[in-house]
């Protein structure tokens, strides 16, 4: 399959229901203060937000199927590919670029200019540990893992945290064979 054209982000954007920025980013900082009120340790939080986002990637996957109409990506560089520049404009508004491969093309990363999650965000000294925007590192995972992909999914670089950009390094665990729920000859 030719690489993903820079237009098909922006065509599945232009054409998928939005809420207003302004809402869904005030909403996602309420949920955060609300878990670290709740929580109280910032690792626990850090912990919860990417268990959230993954339950989210693995239901946001069947959605991102059926409107994009990409198929099935023949390796681990072309899933990366599609998930910065589909994923991320398809349901952020964004896109992403991939760099830094390694050598066997298992880890990358995903790197995002901008984030609409931290508008209107600075974080307190209290919460420097605070990965705030993990919940999109388990929505990556969970949406790999349903494309039978086990990933482990850590944060480079944050700009809450002084940096220019925001970073993902996505690493490929395995490769997982598909499993069928049933066997037609029983």
């Amino acid at each position: 399959m030719p690489p993903v054209g820079p237009r098909s982000g922006d065509a599945i954007f232009a054409n998928v229901e939005r809420v207003n920025a302004e809402l869904f980013t005030l909403t996602y900082g309420a949920i955060v203060r609300q878990l670290l009120t709740d929580l109280e340790e910032v690792e626990e939080v850090n912990k919860q937000l990417d268990q959230m986002g993954y339950n989210i990637g693995i239901r946001l996957i069947d959605e991102f199927l059926a409107k994009s109409n990409v198929s099935r990506c023949v390796d681990f560089k072309e899933t990366a590919e599609v998930i910065a520049k589909v994923g991320f404009k398809m349901f952020l508004g964004v896109t992403a670029s991939v760099t830094n491969w390694d050598a066997d093309g298992t880890c990358c990363s995903i790197v995002l200019e901008d984030n609409p999650l931290v508008d209107f965000v600075e974080l307190p000294d209290t919460c420097q540990g605070l990965y705030y925007c993990n919940i999109l590192s388990g929505v990556v995972r969970g949406a790999l893992e349903m494309v039978s992909m086990k990933t482990e999914i850590s944060w480079i670089r944050d700009m809450l945290r002084g940096d220019d950009a925001f970073e993902l390094q996505v690493k490929l665990l395995k490769q997982i064979p598909e499993e069928y729920p049933y066997k037609d000859d029983e």
